[in-house]
C-alpha cells in the first residue's frame, strides 16, 4: 500500500465509514424481527451477516421473501430510517481524516449504496459538502451494488486507478475497489468486524483516528 500522499482521489464509504449508523441500522432491523415474532440480532451476529446485496442480508437475518417481498421490507427498513437518520453523527476523527486529505490536495468524493437524494440531504445536514468533487449514490433504496456505478464513474475521470483510493467498512467496499483496479483501506467501526475484513484486505484500521494517527505520521 502506498502512503496517501501519493494518490490523487479519495473515494469515501458513507453509511458505518464516515456516518456512525450501526445502533440505528440495528435498532429498526430488530423491530422489524421482533414484530415477526423473528429471532433479534446481537452486534456479533450483525457484523457477521450483514452485507450486500442487501437482500442476501435480509434472508440470513431471518425474513422469509415467501411470506413477504423484499421490497416491502426494504420500504418499511428505509422509512424508518430516513425519519430517524439526523439521530446519527459522523464517526470521530472525520473531520480530521477529510481536513487532512484536503490538505494534502488530494481530491474526495462519495460512492454509497445509499439512495443519492437522500445521501446529499444527509450530506448537506453536517455540512461537509465542501470536501467532496462529487457524490454518487443509486437511484432506488434497494442497496444493491456500487461496482456499477464506482466503474462507470471512473470512466469518466482523467484519473488512472493507481491515483484512487477507497476508503470504506465492508467487504463490499473492497470488491468495488479490485473489480475498479484501485487500492483500498478499510475501517472496522462500522458494519464488519474486524476480522471479518482483514480476511479479504490487508490493510485495515479499528477508527479514523487510528487511520489519520498513522497517516499523519508518514504524510506529514
Amino acid at each position: 500500500m502506498k502512503c496517501i500522499s501519493e494518490y490523487k482521489h479519495v473515494i469515501w464509504d458513507w453509511n458505518g465509514t464516515l456516518l456512525d449508523d450501526v445502533w440505528i441500522c440495528m435498532e429498526i432491523i430488530n423491530k422489524m424481527l421482533y414484530k415477526r415474532s423473528l429471532p433479534i440480532l446481537d452486534q456479533e451476529r450483525y457484523k457477521t451477516i450483514f452485507g450486500f446485496p442487501i437482500k442476501d442480508y435480509y434472508q440470513k437475518a431471518g425474513f422469509d421473501f415467501d411470506m413477504e417481498p423484499f421490497e416491502d421490507l426494504a420500504k418499511e427498513y428505509i422509512e424508518e430510517y430516513d425519519s430517524r437518520s439526523l439521530e446519527c453523527k459522523l464517526h470521530l476523527g472525520v473531520m480530521d481524516m477529510l481536513q487532512k486529505i484536503r490538505s494534502l490536495g488530494i481530491s474526495q468524493s462519495i460512492l454509497s449504496a445509499s439512495n443519492e437524494e437522500s445521501l446529499r440531504s444527509a450530506i448537506r445536514n453536517f455540512g461537509i459538502q465542501e470536501y467532496f468533487s462529487y457524490i454518487n449514490g443509486l437511484s432506488n433504496h434497494y442497496a444493491e451494488s456500487k461496482i456499477e456505478i464506482g466503474s462507470r464513474w471512473l470512466e469518466t475521470q482523467e484519473l488512472m486507478p493507481s491515483e484512487v483510493l477507497i476508503i470504506g467498512d465492508s467487504e463490499h467496499d473492497y470488491e468495488v475497489a479490485k473489480a475498479m483496479n484501485v487500492d483500498c483501506m478499510l475501517v472496522s467501526h462500522g458494519h464488519q468486524s474486524f476480522e471479518r475484513l482483514m480476511n479479504c484486505n490487508k490493510v485495515v484500521y479499528e477508527s479514523l483516528l487510528q487511520m489519520h494517527t498513522v497517516i499523519s505520521r508518514f504524510a506529514g
